[in-house]
């Protein structure tokens, strides 16, 4: 009985073989991958510094938030400031006084020249006074809007669009001039990799790089001539790199060389109790041969599969693996 349940599915086989396409098996130029670990980088990081010091009083923003160029994160206050402000105010009241009182003397000194009681030298003196506190006036004006617009300088706000990588700092702490309060990834990502020195010579700018559990590849932009601990660095270009987390390391794939290996379809190969196998055409008819398949790779959007061995240049095997040769292997 189980001699005729293998006959029929030969049969069936061979019947099904008829009908399926077949291809010649050439060696073809098979690309050689190895795989290693890129780490998504921001393309900038910009730390948004504080220009004056003081008292961090609002902070806006936090790790992992998203900001706008120009938008507040925070605000920076001195005090010592508003007591600045203050003093100038009343120097520019006290001064303003002097100048309305030397005003009225050159009005009089005026006047008395024109009766010829006082000198043409006196009035000079006193025209020369009213300028010199008109220009304390305007010395004082300008100092007020320094401090002014220091005041202003303690809104910390975004340098560019991007997002926030880090912020040291709290609310409340005192803070420097110059001391960063938020670091932001700006201009987008890519990914850095650190490569062997083995296979620096295999790596050229433009090179395809596969990424690993995405259906995404990459264009290697960039290899530094410089080699650290026995590996050269290179930078890959990856559209819609996520820069949700920065420093995360991603599996990719680069082409390291090429070797001449057998190709067939990967839906050529079935795989029956742990084993696969590919039916061949041949003179006897269409039989299913025992293979060792190696790495599956897409060629021309089509997916396929290396053999190792089990066939050899020339043989004939059948794209689609037989129907027949599935049931008989359940």
């Amino acid at each position: 009985m189980h001699r005729r349940v293998l006959t029929s599915v030969f049969l069936g086989l061979m019947a099904s073989s008829a009908l399926a396409e077949t291809i010649a098996i050439v060696p073809v130029e098979v690309t050689e991958w190895k795989a290693v670990y890129g780490r998504i980088e921001a393309r900038d990081r910009v730390p948004a510094r504080a220009r004056i010091g003081g008292t961090l009083v609002e902070l806006a923003v936090s790790e992992g938030d998203v900001v706008t160029e120009g938008q507040l994160l925070a605000t920076i206050v001195d005090e010592k400031l508003g007591f600045q402000i203050a003093a100038i105010a009343a120097q520019q009241q006290a001064v303003s006084a002097q100048l309305d009182n030397a005003k009225l003397e050159l009005k009089r000194g005026e006047d008395l020249l024109k009766q010829g009681v006082t000198t043409v030298q006196r009035l000079d003196a006193l025209r020369t006074q009213v300028d010199v506190l008109a220009g304390q006036i305007a010395a004082l004006d300008a100092q007020a809007e320094l401090v002014q617009q220091s005041q202003t300088e303690g809104k910390v706000l975004a340098p560019a669009a991007g997002r926030v990588l880090d912020a040291p700092v709290s609310q409340g702490a005192v803070v420097m001039p110059g001391e960063p309060v938020a670091t932001l990834s700006v201009g987008g990502t890519f990914l850095r990799l650190a490569v062997p020195e083995r296979h620096a010579t295999a790596l050229h700018e433009g090179d395809t790089i596969l990424i690993d559990g995405a259906a995404a590849s990459g264009r290697l932009a960039k290899v530094y001539p410089l080699i650290e601990n026995g590996r050269v660095v290179a930078d890959v270009e990856v559209t819609g790199l996520s820069d949700q987390f920065i420093d995360a390391r991603v599996l990719v794939r680069l082409p390291v060389g090429t070797h001449q290996g057998l190709m067939v379809p990967a839906t050529a190969v079935v795989t029956r109790s742990g084993l696969d196998f590919v039916a061949i055409e041949g003179a006897a008819g269409t039989v299913m041969r025992a293979v060792v398949p190696g790495e599956a790779q897409e060629i021309d959007g089509v997916p396929m599969v290396e053999i190792l061995s089990g066939l050899v240049a020339g043989d004939r095997v059948m794209a689609q693996a037989p129907a027949a040769a599935e049931h008989g292997n359940e």
